[in-house]
């Protein structure tokens, strides 16, 4: 009996190797998917047990990816090498992403930068804000988180950022920070707050070019809704006064 079991787990893995050779994911399930990650890190093991059960705890695929790896361990049958497939995944897709956006020109992609943040941030249960710092060319130097928590006009320093835009020697700046809730709309804050920092920018000399906000598949771009500008605007307007 249990050498007949061996046999059928290995052909079931082989089958779903080959599957996944010859097209990709189309035609997984999701649960297949979990466990084909699973087996990366025990091969000779049936893993499907576990990646059903995965998915009925994490209720989708991108629940299970971004599981902590101790929560992923409390499922029985998935210790730390279990969870290596799924872990590496998830952190070279998130490398690949940026550097597919480190390099290259900024220009009017705030869906690039959708794309590259939303896999760390969406599921953040607290409010975090994060700089890009482009270059003289608009090419994204560097990405760092500098302030979490609920984000409110005294909660974010500016000072803080233009510090570290001339620590690396940025020309230009994109914001982004998460909505816990899902609804990426600008809250009056987040209008204040990105005021408060086209005018510091304005006074450095360095340019701010959006604030992403990112919520459930969805984002809200200062930039693409023409606020950045009427900032601007307000700002050459005030200096006439």
């Amino acid at each position: 009996m249990p050498s007949d079991f061996c046999a059928s787990s290995k052909g079931h893995r082989k089958r779903l190797r080959e599957k996944f050779s010859e097209s990709g994911l189309k035609g997984f399930h999701a649960y297949e998917v979990v466990e084909l990650l699973l087996t990366l890190g025990t091969p000779r093991r049936d893993c499907k047990p576990q990646a059903k059960e995965a998915l009925k705890k994490f209720k989708t695929l991108r629940g299970v990816l971004q599981a902590p790896s101790e929560e992923l361990q409390q499922i029985k049958g998935i210790g730390p090498v279990s969870v290596l497939g799924i872990k590496l995944v998830q952190e070279v897709a998130q490398k690949l992403l940026k550097e597919q956006l480190c390099g290259e020109p900024y220009c009017n992609s705030s869906r690039e930068v959708f794309d590259y943040l939303f896999l760390s941030m969406r599921d953040l249960p607290k409010e975090t804000f994060k700089v890009l710092f482009l270059g003289t060319k608009n090419q994204v130097i560097e990405v760092e988180s500098l302030f979490e928590g609920t984000l409110n006009a005294s909660a974010v320093y500016p000072r803080e950022i233009m510090k570290k835009a001339l620590k690396h020697n940025a020309a230009s700046l994109v914001f982004a920070h998460n909505h816990p809730s899902g609804d990426p709309e600008p809250s009056n804050d987040d209008h204040r707050i990105t005021r408060e920092m086209v005018f510091a920018g304005d006074v450095m000399q360095i340019k701010v070019l959006d604030h992403i906000i990112i919520g459930e598949n969805r984002y809200f771009s200062f930039a693409d809704a023409g606020l950045i500008k009427k900032y601007e605007v307000s700002l050459l307007d005030r200096d006439k006064a």
